[in-house]
C-alpha cells in the first residue's frame, strides 16, 4: 500500500493524500488524483519523472504515443516500479488546455493489505475556479548574445519590407 501526497502547484495550500494500492498503474492513479480534484478524468494528462529537486524528466503520457510497438504509456507503468522508494517524485499535469499541474509524491510505503483501496484520507483546500497561468521561461542558450551581437539585433529589422 502507498501514501501519496498530491499538491497543487498554487499560491494557496490545495493538497490530496491517498491511500492506493501498490500494483495499481498510473492510468488509474492519473484517474484518482483527477476524481480527488474534481475533474472527471476525462481530459489528456502526462506524469513526469522527476529527481529530488522536481526537475521535469521523461514524460509517461496516458496513451501510446508510439508508431511502431509498445512505447511508455500510464497503462504500462506499475506504481511499485515506477516509484519503487518513499520520496519517490513525479509531476503530473492534467488538461493540456490548462495545464493544471500537481507535485506527487511517495511519502510512506507498506506492506498493509487494506479494503478499499484507493482512499482519499486528508483533503487540505479548496481547487480554484480556473487554473493558475504558467509562465514559461527559457534559459539563454549559450551563445545567444554572440549572435545579436555578430548580426545585429533581430528586433531592429523591419519585416515588412518583404
Amino acid at each position: 500500500m502507498y501514501k501519496i501526497r498530491v499538491i497543487l502547484d498554487t499560491k494557496e495550500d490545495v493538497i490530496r493524500t491517498l491511500l492506493v494500492d501498490s500494483t495499481l498503474n498510473l492510468e488509474k492513479l492519473h484517474l484518482t488524483i483527477a476524481k480527488s480534484f474534481g475533474f472527471k478524468g476525462q481530459e489528456m494528462a502526462s506524469f513526469y519523472k522527476t529527481d529530488e529537486e522536481w526537475t521535469q524528466g521523461e514524460e509517461i503520457p496516458l496513451f501510446n504515443m508510439d508508431e511502431i510497438g509498445e512505447g511508455i504509456s500510464m497503462q504500462t507503468c506499475i506504481l511499485n516500479t515506477t516509484l519503487p522508494k518513499e520520496n519517490d517524485k513525479l509531476i503530473y499535469v492534467y488538461d493540456f488546455l490548462k495545464m493544471w499541474t500537481f507535485y506527487v509524491e511517495v511519502i510512506e510505503i507498506s506492506s498493509e493489505e487494506k479494503p478499499g483501496l484507493p482512499l482519499i484520507i486528508l483533503t487540505v483546500g479548496e481547487i480554484p475556479a480556473e487554473a493558475p497561468e504558467k509562465e514559461f521561461i527559457s534559459e539563454n542558450p549559450e551563445g545567444m548574445d554572440d549572435m545579436d551581437d555578430e548580426y545585429g539585433h533581430f528586433d531592429d529589422y523591419n519585416y515588412n519590407e518583404y
